[in-house]
């Protein structure tokens, strides 16, 4: 594992520039877990994630020789922004490869820190082999997002400062994907504090590294597809991988409506943005992944908040349809004056918000019209009884998710 020293000396180095984020106290979740849940905000570090850490660590380390060729990175956004942002702040040109899928938001991001974008492959492993061609192409200095002991020792910054601001820290949940920021964390911890439980947490759609940490073996994966693009990692390296097995205790694995349903949960209760592979933790968490001793001490990494906007609109309609607050189908009406006022008419007596209207001639038999509509509600005690109301002025209705 990486020595203790290392990740001292890291954090010497990056506290010049490193926004030092606090562990907030979470009320709901720790009502809801038992446990005494801290959140450690690294969505809100300098580039939105905790990714500047170890890029600027590896970049400080390099000679003035290596610096002068420019350096280059594979990412899906946050290493990438980091990187762009050491480079900027040392004043070498660093170019970015980034997969085709990556949300504009991270690639304006790069952008806007001077850096070269260059968009190539359909996932973070596509991204990195032709990220490796091109820096031995053009003599450009690689800097990997995760297996790289120097990255590794930035990211384990993380873990000293949650030491140093509570001692008294009995489990660490942070998201895994790479596996550089638990790997940091964990060695950390292992020399400072062995009795901390480490908990990683991996997305189903990217589920390679946490199947290898049940197999104590590498598994390979064929495809990735998850919400939570920073931490979609097709392949395990074996340096993280043996250093995971090192130091690592747990390892369990959310899906994207769990993701979604914990990145819209604390946007509502802990008024905090993140990123999909911000919100793992969380989502752990709340669909019971994790079992917690009454009133342990838990901190949770929120590693990132660069959520395009378009995914956070998705996930919010979603949740809304989820908890029941809005509802959604379509009706089939006789196309003629009056019906949808009837309709209209129902809907009001009970007390729903009809919020869109869509009228389609075209879905149907001749004479008729298909209607989809959406409600704001108050959840299902009130959809009931908007249903029952349908059903007896005989409405044929088909529910939409």
């Amino acid at each position: 594992m990486i020595a203790l020293s290392q990740i001292v000396e890291a954090y010497e180095r990056i506290s010049t520039i490193a926004h030092q984020t606090k562990l907030i106290f979470a009320p709901r979740m720790s009502e809801l877990s038992g446990a005494n849940i801290y959140l450690k905000q690294e969505n809100l570090q300098h580039t939105g994630a905790y990714k500047l850490r170890g890029a600027f660590n590896r970049i400080a380390l390099m000679s003035e020789e290596e610096r002068s060729k420019g350096v280059l990175a594979a990412s899906a956004g946050n290493h990438a922004q980091g990187v762009a942002y050491s480079a900027r702040y040392f004043g070498i040109k660093a170019v970015i490869i980034m997969p085709e899928s990556t949300p504009l938001l991270k690639v304006n991001g790069v952008r806007r820190l001077g850096a070269e974008v260059i968009l190539s492959g359909d996932n973070y492993d596509e991204a990195y082999a032709y990220a490796q061609e091109y820096a031995k192409e053009n003599d450009l200095f690689f800097i990997h997002p995760f297996a790289d002991d120097s990255v590794i020792a930035g990211q384990g910054t993380v873990g000293l400062e949650i030491i140093r601001e509570r001692s008294d820290i009995d489990t660490i949940i942070l998201p895994v994907g790479g596996g550089g920021l638990i790997s940091g964390v964990a060695a950390l911890y292992k020399q400072m504090k062995p009795s901390v439980r480490i908990i990683g947490v991996s997305a189903y759609g990217a589920p390679a590294m946490y199947q290898s940490f049940l197999a104590k073996e590498i598994q390979e994966c064929k495809s990735v597809h998850t919400i939570a693009d920073g931490i979609a990692v097709r392949d395990v390296h074996s340096k993280t991988f043996q250093y995971i097995l090192e130091s690592v205790n747990e390892m369990v694995c959310v899906d994207d409506e769990e993701i979604a349903n914990a990145v819209l949960y604390l946007l509502e209760n802990q008024k905090v943005v993140v990123e999909g592979a911000g919100a793992v933790g969380v989502a752990a968490l709340l669909h019971n992944k994790i079992t917690f001793k009454p009133k342990e001490n838990v901190a949770i990494v929120l590693s990132g908040g660069n959520i395009d906007v378009t995914m956070l609109g998705v996930i919010i309609e979603k949740g809304l349809l989820k908890s029941q607050r809005k509802m959604k189908f379509s009706v089939v009406l006789v196309d003629k004056p009056g019906s949808l006022k009837k309709l209209t008419d129902i809907l009001t007596q009970v007390g729903a918000n009809i919020v869109q209207v869509d009228y389609d001639r075209t879905l149907t038999d001749y004479g008729d019209a298909s209607i989809t509509i959406v409600l704001e509600t108050k959840g299902g005690e009130h959809q009931d009884i908007i249903r029952g109301e349908l059903h007896k002025h005989r409405f044929e209705v088909k529910e939409l998710a």
